[in-house]
Formats: C-alpha cells, sequence, structure tokens
C-alpha cells in the first residue's frame, strides 16, 4: 500500500529518502502539468465524465539514474486550477502538504493493481523488451467525507517489481468468524 506516499507531509522527497535507506539514488522529474481530459477510469476515480477536463501532473521516478516509473496524477480542475498543481515546479512542502493547505487530506485510499502490456511509450521510457509486462496501480484518495479529490495512475516495469502489503486484523464482534 502507498499510504507513506498519500499521508506524507513535510519537505522531504519521500521516494528519495526511501530509496537513500536501501543504499540508492531515487529522484523524480516533472514532465509535464495543466488542463487535460479526463481518460475513463480517472473520471470513474474523480467522480466526473469521461473527458472531462481535469489537472494532470505526469512524472517520471527515477532509481540510480535509471526510469523505473511513469506517474500521472489527477484532480478536479475545482480543486487544482490555479494552483502549484498545474504547473511543473516542485512543489515547497509536497503535493500532500499543498493539497492539505487547499482542504483536502487523504482519509481513504484505495488501490488496484494489474499486469499489462505496456504501451509505445511505456515500452521506450521504462526500457523494456518487447515481452516484458508491466504492472500498474490506480490509486484513489479520498477526504473524511468520503469524496475523491485525486486519482494517480503509475506505471512499473513488471520484472523489477514486487509487491508487498502489510495490513491490520482485528475483528469488530467476537463471534469467531
Amino acid at each position: 500500500m502507498s499510504a507513506p506516499y498519500a499521508l506524507a507531509r513535510g519537505s522531504g522527497d519521500r521516494w528519495a529518502e526511501e530509496a537513500a535507506a536501501r543504499g540508492r539514488r531515487g529522484t523524480q522529474s516533472v514532465v509535464g502539468a495543466g488542463e487535460a481530459e479526463a481518460p475513463a477510469e480517472v473520471a470513474l476515480g474523480l467522480g466526473v465524465v469521461t473527458g472531462a477536463p481535469v489537472i494532470e501532473r505526469r512524472r517520471l521516478i527515477h532509481l540510480d539514474g535509471r526510469t523505473v516509473e511513469l506517474t500521472r496524477t489527477y484532480w478536479s480542475v475545482s480543486t487544482a486550477r490555479g494552483t502549484a498543481l498545474a504547473r511543473t515546479n516542485k512543489i515547497k512542502g509536497g503535493v500532500v502538504s499543498l493539497l492539505a493547505e487547499l482542504g483536502h487530506v487523504a482519509h481513504v485510499v484505495r488501490e488496484e493493481v494489474c499486469a499489462r502490456m505496456p504501451d509505445d511509450e511505456e515500452l521506450a521510457v521504462l526500457g523494456l523488451g518487447p515481452r516484458d509486462p508491466v504492472l500498474q496501480l490506480v490509486r484513489q484518495t479520498l477526504d473524511a467525507d468520503g469524496t475523491p479529490f485525486q486519482v494517480d495512475v503509475s506505471v512499473f516495469a513488471g520484472p523489477t517489481q514486487r509487491l508487498r502489503y502489510e495490513m491490520g486484523a482485528t475483528r469488530d464482534d467476537h463471534s469467531g468468524r
């Protein structure tokens, strides 16, 4: 689960910190930002119609100088138009802190992961072979009222990924079920 990324606040780069803890170098670059049409999956996650205007921020994530992830993050225009989210410059304090200032704090994070074959852009940017799959993670972030305010679509080279999830296991009742 990506809770550390959805909940992180402060001036540090969570990805760089995580990579450094493993003796590696993690960086990222914003390669585009602005208004775009919502793809169907994003529209569903934000509660808008397919093709509606949204703000999209595109990033490349690098590990030791190699691109390992392509991420597109989306917000409704009412959330992000006219903010730093719609520009390519680095955001002081980070995206999570800016969203909190705008009144959007993560309360629920939902993720869906699937494996698929890459498109031409993913094949080239991730340096994949013609038979290498990708993993696609779609993350929907909701506020305390259950209103979605962010959708991330991240694509990773399948052969280099390992998923690890940790969840609390408590029972609300004592029926033994």
